[in-house]
């Protein structure tokens, strides 16, 4: 059973985000992790069972950092279309601002050690915002919440690729997820 968080530990994750911003989660070997903390490879087996279980706390923690981020802006919002907003926003401004983003967004998609941790997220976030799309008089909004979330999650790789905020990106998601349903 892994340790709880210490500074051995929260070395490995650090050195890990640094890695992965760098080789995306392709190069996120044991090896080259250990090298990046400094540390002798027995410490990460001592911290972690394997790196199935260090992909998913590394990408819990970048998640959960984000998380925090949208909370701290949404704070006491109401649900509906400002606190939508205000979330988006601060998502989105936090993905440009943190490392990682592209191997935590785009490449935990595709990795298999990942795809039960990447849908247990998207639902926790759909679970979230499912009342600001209730608000907005969209019918099913667990649903539409999901649709948000993957288009979300395109303008955050397209903002970085282009190494800015995408205004005309995210003026059409919120024109999209506020027009009045039929």
């Amino acid at each position: 059973m892994p340790r709880p968080a210490e500074p051995g530990r929260n070395a490995l994750l650090d050195a890990g985000a640094e890695v992965a911003a760098r080789t995306g989660l392709a190069g996120l070997s044991v090896n080259a992790v250990v090298q990046a903390a400094a540390m002798a490879k027995g410490t990460f087996y001592h911290h972690f069972p394997d790196r199935r279980s260090y992909l998913v706390a590394l990408h819990r923690r970048y998640h959960d950092e984000l998380t925090g981020l949208v909370l701290a802006t949404v704070g006491d919002l109401a649900p509906g279309r400002e606190r939508l907003r205000a979330g988006l926003t601060a998502y989105l401004d936090a993905c440009l601002a943190t490392r990682g983003t592209k191997a935590f967004l785009a490449q935990s998609r595709t990795e298999a050690d990942l795809l039960d941790e990447v849908t247990a997220r998207n639902q926790l976030v759909a679970a979230a915002i499912s009342p600001d799309i209730e608000q907005l008089g969209w019918a099913n909004p667990p649903a539409v919440a999901l649709l948000v979330i993957a288009m979300v999650a395109e303008i955050a790789l397209a903002e970085l690729y282009s190494g800015a905020a995408r205004p005309d990106l995210r003026a059409a998601l919120t024109a999209l997820i506020e027009r009045t349903p039929d």
